[in-house]
């Protein structure tokens, strides 16, 4: 009972710590003047939607000189369909682990501002702490694919409509808890800890890492149509009513765009409340 009680709070004080960490990166990146980063993900991820749409639509010369021809340049045809739906559909996820450096740096930089912790630029470490990142970034959507799977299975079983089941929103919490790790972990590399003190780091942690997750994927899973932006899509049922689509489409977009950015700071805050960032050392007030 008194374990249960002890990690029950812990929980809950770890998971109100990174909620609170959004109010302050707020304010934080105003006050410190790095909104000048926000565009960059937005940016970027018009960029990959856009590179998926040229793809998609372009056109292949088909050669029908010999069976062979033909077979090939439909293989290469579906190929190009192919990534260019993938880049289309996944352009928020792309721009994630295309932000590695950015984050990193950016993360960095908070701990320089929190605590005035300076760290001498090194290119080996710099360009490990990117392959770090995107690895530690393809091992959690592994994890979270698989656990989606498991848990999806065991709802079809048992449902008709697995996305009724009560199992399936466990997803959603697993996905927080791994996006949460992705954003942490940029702070756990320069603590020193290996891949293994970082999951047993993060275990122990479990709120502050969904909390973080949570925000995040609230923003980036809004449902933005980056077609509605640039090809006039919904002006058909009325000037009025295609402006107002086009305006919230442009909010959601910014509010996915910027989802990196905001998470990045909030995790290197929530961390700074949690370890004590200027020693390297656990808080005893949060544990």
């Amino acid at each position: 009972m008194g374990i249960h009680y002890f990690w029950t709070m812990r929980f809950l004080r770890n998971l109100l710590v990174g909620l609170k960490a959004y109010y302050h990166a707020v304010i934080f990146i105003r006050e410190h003047r790095l909104y000048w980063f926000l565009p960059v993900p937005a940016v970027l991820m018009l960029g990959i939607y856009k590179l998926g749409d040229a793809i998609r639509i372009h056109q292949i010369q088909i050669r029908d000189e010999s069976m062979n021809d033909i077979v090939w340049t439909m293989i290469r045809l579906l190929i190009e369909i192919i990534a260019g739906l993938t880049l289309m559909k996944f352009s928020k996820y792309l721009v994630v682990i295309l932000l590695s450096p950015l984050l990193s740096f950016l993360s960095m930089r908070c701990e320089k501002i929190l605590t005035g912790n300076v760290y001498s630029f090194d290119t080996n470490q710099f360009y490990n702490d990117i392959k770090r990142g995107i690895r530690i970034t393809f091992r959690n959507l592994l994890w979270h694919y698989s656990f989606f799977a498991l848990i999806f299975l065991i709802a079809w079983l048992g449902w008709d409509r697995p996305e009724l089941s009560p199992f399936y929103y466990l997803t959603f919490v697993i996905g927080f808890f791994y996006y949460g790790f992705s954003f942490l972990d940029y702070v756990h590399e320069r603590l020193k800890m290996d891949l293994a003190q970082s999951v047993a780091f993060i275990r122990q942690h479990r709120g502050l890492a969904i909390s973080i997750g949570m925000i995040y994927s609230l923003m980036i899973l809004v449902p933005v149509d980056l077609n509605v932006l640039f090809t006039g899509k919904g002006f058909q049922n009325g000037f009025f009513s295609g402006l107002a689509n086009y305006f919230l489409h442009l909010l959601l977009w910014i509010c996915a765009a910027f989802a990196p950015i905001l998470a990045i700071v909030a995790a290197t805050i929530a961390m700074h409340e949690v370890v004590d960032l200027k020693k390297g050392h656990k808080r005893t007030s949060v544990r």
